[in-house]
């Protein structure tokens, strides 16, 4: 009997995802940097078959080899999605020290940098449940690879960025759990 998981839709998963960044990070305006890029089609979705970390790691060297290299009026930033591979959040949470180490690997520690989204993504001192954790719950795992160059041009473009958590707990926590269920079934 074999335990691996069905075989998903490449182009679904990509629209959840998109629809996921549409819908919550540009639509609450979780992050004022994301709908530039949306809108002009630079952020790069990569849908990964791997199916255990190495195989995931080896994904992730590529990706971000593929991101120092590429142009970035073309691909300024990318997403990995990995729905067969750390889908448990403290395995995932662990890889992300793994996905660090790579960066300084690579000599890219300064270049480039590794965001994480998970569907039961929790920060510390959180519970579970927690509506706080929603603002980096994606439908599947992902690691969002940027560049530390834009990261500077968007915290130069917007001074107030250090206030963006505080002001995405406050939008998040009035929104409430109907509201973040109501706002990822509407596909509108």
């Amino acid at each position: 009997m074999s335990t691996t998981a069905p075989v998903l839709d490449h182009e679904v998963v990509v629209a959840e995802t998109v629809h996921w960044l549409e819908k919550a990070v540009i639509g609450l305006n979780l992050c004022p940097f994301a709908k530039a890029v949306h809108v002009k089609k630079q952020v790069r979705y990569v849908v990964s078959e791997a199916t255990t970390p190495e195989a995931l790691l080896e994904k992730l060297m590529e990706e971000l080899e593929h991101l120092a290299e590429a142009d970035p009026e073309k691909i300024d930033t990318t997403l990995i999605i990995h729905p067969y591979v750390l889908k448990d959040f403290e395995d995932y949470n662990e890889f992300l020290d793994v996905a660090d180490a790579a960066l300084e690997d690579m000599d890219l520690d300064g270049i480039l940098q590794v965001a994480s989204f998970h569907p039961d993504y929790q920060f510390a001192d959180t519970d579970k449940n927690d509506i706080e954790n929603y603002t980096n719950r994606t439908p599947y795992p992902t690691l969002h690879l940027l560049r530390e160059e834009s990261i500077d041009r968007a915290v130069e473009a917007f001074p107030e960025a250090a206030e963006i958590f505080e002001k995405n707990m406050d939008t998040i926590r009035a929104l409430g759990h109907d509201g973040w269920d109501k706002l990822m079934a509407d596909k509108a």
